[in-house]
């Protein structure tokens, strides 16, 4: 039986941050995005608003500063063999996450064979901002339908990892899920839940360990 197995970024592939607190960091900024990330998780503002705002303070960033902050991450150990080894069985794996695009896309290098996030331009930004981009939960879902339809699978070959609200609605259509040091959002929703820093655990609570 081959599967889909749709991983989120911020929180469940790295350990305790968010991409934008990352670029942050580069830019000087983390207490404006530690902000925006502590409205958006208590629900005071949307997807929508959280991209505008933080388009605007992303203004100065450049590729450099989005690569040196990539390799900064804290990434939970064992990702690229994971990645491999759910290619060895001829299953799919993809990264589907509301962060930036132009950072998600980063993992298709380490053997995701999709990856999809919120549309800005690349930086260092020369054009407007499309709102139309920006993603919210209930788009991972939609997400993982197409590249459901792409693979000639059904949303009973999912398997979805990920850590808090923005993963709720795909864990309650996903039939294997698990919640990667995970809150409340989807503690409760989950088929399984792991809490450390390596992948290849996690991994394993739904598969044979690679």
């Amino acid at each position: 039986m081959t599967r889909l197995h749709i991983f989120d970024l911020d929180g469940t592939l790295m350990h305790g941050t968010s991409t934008s607190v990352l670029l942050a960091g580069e830019l000087g900024l983390e207490p404006e995005f530690r902000e925006l990330d502590a409205a958006i998780g208590s629900g005071r503002i949307d997807t929508y608003e959280y991209g505008r705002r933080a388009y605007d303070l992303w203004r100065d960033l450049t590729q450099d500063m989005t690569a040196s902050a990539f390799a900064k991450a804290p990434w939970l150990a064992g990702i690229r063999e994971v990645w491999a080894d759910i290619t060895a069985r001829g299953d799919h794996c993809a990264v589907v996450s509301l962060a930036p695009s132009f950072f998600v896309e980063r993992l298709l290098d380490w053997g995701a064979h999709a990856a999809h996030g919120s549309v800005f331009p690349t930086p260092p930004f020369r054009e407007p901002l499309d709102i139309a981009g920006i993603l919210g939960p209930p788009d991972k879902v939609r997400i993982a339908d197409a590249l459901c339809a792409g693979y000639g699978l059904t949303r009973a070959d999912i398997t979805a990892y990920g850590d808090s609200f923005s993963d709720a609605d795909l864990f309650a259509v996903a039939p294997r899920s698990v919640a990667v040091n995970a809150d409340h959002h989807v503690a409760g929703l989950a088929t399984h839940a792991y809490t450390g820093r390596d992948l290849r655990e996690a991994y394993a609570l739904v598969n044979d360990a690679p």
